[in-house]
C-alpha cells in the first residue's frame, strides 16, 4: 500500500468517526431526554399533561396546554411576519438589486443573525415592551411582544437560505420565460419563486424551529403567565419559558415534567420535518 492510499485510508476512517460520533452525541441526549420525559406523561396521563389547563408544580398539577397554545400562537405569528419580509428581502437581493446594492446589504443581514439572543430580548423589553403598554394597552410583555421579536430573529435565516435557492434557479428558466413574453415580475412570481419552493420551504422550516427553541429573547418580552392567550396583548409563557425559568429550582415529578415538555418540543419539531419531506416527495412525485 503506497504513502497515498495511507493517507486517503487514514482520512477515511476519520471521517467516519466524526460521523459516528455525531451520531453518539444524538443518541445520548435523545436517550436521556426519553429517559427522564416519558415516566411523567404515563403517571401524570398524556391527556391531562397535553391538555390540561393548570400549571401549578406545588400542587402536583401539571397541564401544558396554555404553553402549547402560546407556543404556537408566537411561532405562527412570527413566522407569518418574519417569513413574509424574509423572502421579500431574499427575492429583491437575488433578482431585483444591482450587485453592488445587493453587496451592500447582503452582510447586514448576515450580521443581524450573528447578534444573541439576549441582546434581542433586552432591546425587546426596553423598547418593544414599553410601546405596546404606551400605545396599545396592556403591560406591554405580551403575546405581541414576542411574535415581534421572533419575526426579527428567524429574519436572517429565511431570507439567507430563500436567497441561496432563488439564485439556484437555472438562468435558462428565466431567459425562456422572458423570451415567452413574460414580464420580469411575471417571472419572478411565476417561473423563479416556484422554481425555488424546495429551499424555501426548508428555510421556513429552519425558521419555525429556531422560533419554537428560542428561550432568552421570549422570556424577557412574553411576560411568563401560563394562560391561553386571547388577544395579541396577553402575556404568554412558551414551553421552552417555563424550562429555562423553573429546571433550576425543580425536584421529582416537577423536574421530570419539565424534561417531559423536552419531549413534546423534540416530538413537534420530528413531526413538523416528516410532514415538510413528505410534501416535497409528493409534489416531485407529481
Amino acid at each position: 500500500m503506497n504513502r497515498a492510499k495511507i493517507i486517503t485510508f487514514i482520512i477515511e476512517k476519520f471521517f467516519w468517526i466524526c460521523a459516528l460520533l455525531s451520531l453518539l452525541a444524538l443518541l445520548l441526549i435523545l436517550g436521556f431526554l426519553l429517559k427522564e420525559g416519558l415516566p411523567p406523561l404515563f403517571s401524570i396521563g398524556f391527556g391531562d399533561f397535553l391538555l390540561g389547563t393548570s400549571w401549578k408544580p406545588l400542587e402536583d398539577t401539571f397541564g401544558i396546554f396554555p404553553m402549547i397554545a402560546a407556543t404556537a400562537a408566537a411561532t405562527a405569528g412570527g413566522i407569518l411576519l418574519g417569513g413574509f419580509v424574509g423572502l421579500f428581502t431574499a427575492l429583491f437581493l437575488a433578482e431585483v438589486a444591482s450587485p453592488k446594492l445587493a453587496r451592500l446589504i447582503r452582510p447586514l443581514i448576515q450580521l443581524l443573525a450573528g447578534i444573541p439572543s439576549v441582546v434581542f430580548g433586552f432591546f425587546g423589553l426596553v423598547l418593544i415592551v414599553p410601546w405596546i403598554s404606551n400605545h396599545l394597552g396592556g403591560p406591554g410583555n405580551s403575546l405581541l411582544a414576542t411574535i415581534l421579536i421572533l419575526s426579527v430573529m428567524i429574519l436572517p435565516t429565511l431570507a439567507s437560505i430563500s436567497e441561496t435557492a432563488l439564485r439556484a434557479v437555472p438562468q435558462e428558466y428565466r431567459e425562456g420565460s422572458l423570451a415567452l413574453g413574460a414580464s420580469p415580475m411575471e417571472t419572478l412570481f411565476k417561473v423563479t419563486l416556484p422554481a425555488a419552493k424546495s429551499g424555501i420551504i426548508a428555510a421556513f422550516v429552519l425558521g419555525v424551529g429556531r422560533a419554537v427553541g428560542e428561550t432568552m429573547a421570549v422570556v424577557l418580552v412574553c411576560g411568563n403567565r401560563p394562560q391561553i392567550p386571547k388577544s395579541l396583548l396577553d402575556p404568554i409563557r412558551p414551553l421552552t419559558s417555563t424550562i429555562a425559568m423553573e429546571m433550576s429550582y425543580s425536584t421529582g415529578t416537577h423536574q421530570q415534567a419539565l424534561f417531559a415538555i423536552g419531549v413534546v418540543l423534540l416530538v413537534f419539531i420530528v413531526a413538523l420535518n416528516l410532514c415538510v419531506n413528505y410534501i416535497l416527495k409528493g409534489r416531485k412525485d407529481v
